[in-house]
């Protein structure tokens, strides 16, 4: 449960956000304010087009708000660093590095030394299940094993926070099924701080703590749904998951909230 009294680790305070000039462009979120605890697994879903991805990069300091501010413990986020780790859908992979290349390059900008670097490198790859892969190029792997590599990117650089749109929405269905099994894992393990974008409402569900429902655009917070924390939805399996009561009745409820918003559109 969230613990109301505790400064939030990320605060998005009255985030409206227009692209091209106020009141003639586009506003693409208005008036949104969303909190993440530490360790807190938010995730954010609603019709295509109602502005979640971009409200995660407003958060990710990759856009400037219009109006409102962004918070980590309580004060002003900043520009981007490593604090505030992003995984995209796009993998985003250079081609002529190899998986271990790929995973260092950021510690390599930060400076970091070598030895800590092949320190995390190696962690990264354990947690990953990469290691045989470690000298392999991205052109080598699946999309799957892609993703992989984009999210121990990210995890090597041990963000306080991490950020992810719709890191699955390219894979397919079977591959996709195994890396929210492996997010769940992790979470579950590490207690990251995560805000997820998705458009799909089963995975929200299976893999949030709350669940953020955004309004058609211009997009506004609609409802906030917490979800119990079973031991046996959240250490099952997705299927196991999905044959849950709760599971089934808090899927059914985010369902009826976004097909409102796409109906309405």
């Amino acid at each position: 449960m969230q613990n109301q009294q505790s400064t939030p680790k990320l605060e998005l305070r009255n985030i409206t956000k227009w692209f091209g000039p106020k009141d003639t462009g586009v506003c693409a979120v208005d008036d949104c304010s969303l909190s993440v605890q530490k360790g807190e697994f938010i995730c954010v879903v609603g019709p295509s087009g109602c502005g979640k991805s971009t409200l995660m990069t407003v958060g990710a300091g990759l856009e400037k708000p219009t109006d409102g501010e962004i918070l980590v413990d309580g004060k002003p986020a900043g520009p981007p660093g490593p604090q505030r780790s992003v995984v995209f859908q796009k993998f985003a992979l250079f081609p002529s590095e190899t998986v271990a290349q790929n995973i260092k390059f950021g510690l390599q900008m930060c400076g970091v030394s070598a030895a800590e670097q092949e320190r995390r490198l190696v962690e990264q790859l354990q947690i990953m299940k990469l290691e045989q892969f470690r000298d392999a190029y991205p052109s080598e792997l699946s999309g799957g094993m892609q993703q992989r590599v984009a999210i121990a990117r990210s995890l090597v650089m041990q963000p306080e926070i991490l950020l992810m749109d719709e890191p699955f929405g390219a894979l397919d269905a079977q591959t996709r099924t195994i890396l929210q099994e492996e997010v769940q894992r992790l979470h579950r393990e590490h207690h990251y701080t995560v805000l997820f974008i998705t458009h799909s409402v089963e995975e929200a569900v299976y893999l949030g703590d709350r669940v953020i429902v955004m309004s058609r655009r211009p997009g506004r917070i609609k409802k906030e749904i917490s979800l119990p924390r079973d031991v046996v939805w959240k250490r099952g399996d997705i299927e196991v998951a999905a044959e849950h009561p709760d599971f089934i009745a808090a899927r059914r409820e985010i369902w009826a909230l976004v097909r409102e918003e796409i109906i309405a559109q």
